[in-house]
């Protein structure tokens, strides 16, 4: 299965508070939505959601200056917005993006690289991929 590799306008979603970044008025929810776009776009092209075995995960973080979070929120937030999610009230407002993932679930990440580098515009790239040998 080959990689799912794709840009996101921005900074990633972070995961560093008790509220769900899924929920509704989140102060995220316009990051959470460009990722779902972008990854409902990555699956119009043709990748496929990867449903079991371990994952390797890559993110880059791009911007004029130091992201203003850190490696570990940004990849909780992407774990948990690019995991299957069961229909619940909570995402109901996400329309048919509520359905968009990349994998089951966030334990299947086994191996993240993470880097910052500088750039004019802030945007991140991302990459998921089968973890080799598993």
């Amino acid at each position: 299965m080959p990689k799912i590799a794709f840009s996101v306008s921005g900074l990633p979603p972070t995961k560093n508070e008790a509220k769900s970044l899924l929920a509704e008025g989140h102060p995220h929810a316009g990051r959470v939505r460009a990722l779902l776009e972008a990854a409902a776009e990555a699956i119009t092209q043709g990748a496929q959601p990867i449903e079991r075995g371990e994952i390797e995960l890559e993110l880059v973080v791009f911007g004029p200056r130091q992201a203003p979070s850190d490696a570990t929120n940004y990849l909780g937030g992407i774990g948990d917005v690019l995991q299957a999610k069961a229909p619940a009230p909570l995402i109901e407002h996400l329309g048919p993006l509520a359905q968009v993932h990349l994998f089951t679930n966030d334990r299947q990440i086994r191996e993240i690289h993470y880097q910052e580098e500088r750039g004019s515009e802030t945007h991140y790239w991302l990459s998921i991929r089968p973890r080799s040998g598993s």
